[in-house]
């Protein structure tokens, strides 16, 4: 269940950057980390504001956490600017 407004999460522009890394392909808090001038708790943070928002899912594979783009929670943004190009 979303509970932020997926526009306040994309908002920042370190969650923005996370969404562009995961894009490419599905990563791990520690691979993202890696990319950002910030730490791994922040980035964890700023994963825990795009799941809330549905922006992201997560998988386990053992111990680690996988984290990818969550097509269908772009659906609220798309119907949102969809309403500007018609």
């Amino acid at each position: 269940m979303s509970t932020t407004d997926p526009f306040a999460a994309i908002s920042d522009p370190n969650r923005r950057f996370l969404l562009e890394q995961l894009r490419r392909a599905p990563r791990t808090v520690n691979e993202l980390a890696e990319s950002l001038p910030i730490s791994r708790p922040a980035v964890s943070q700023h994963l825990k504001a795009l799941l809330d928002s549905n922006l992201v899912s997560v998988t386990s594979e053992g111990t680690k956490r996988i984290y990818a783009v969550n097509n269908r929670g772009f659906d609220k943004l798309n119907l949102w600017l969809d309403q500007f190009w018609t």
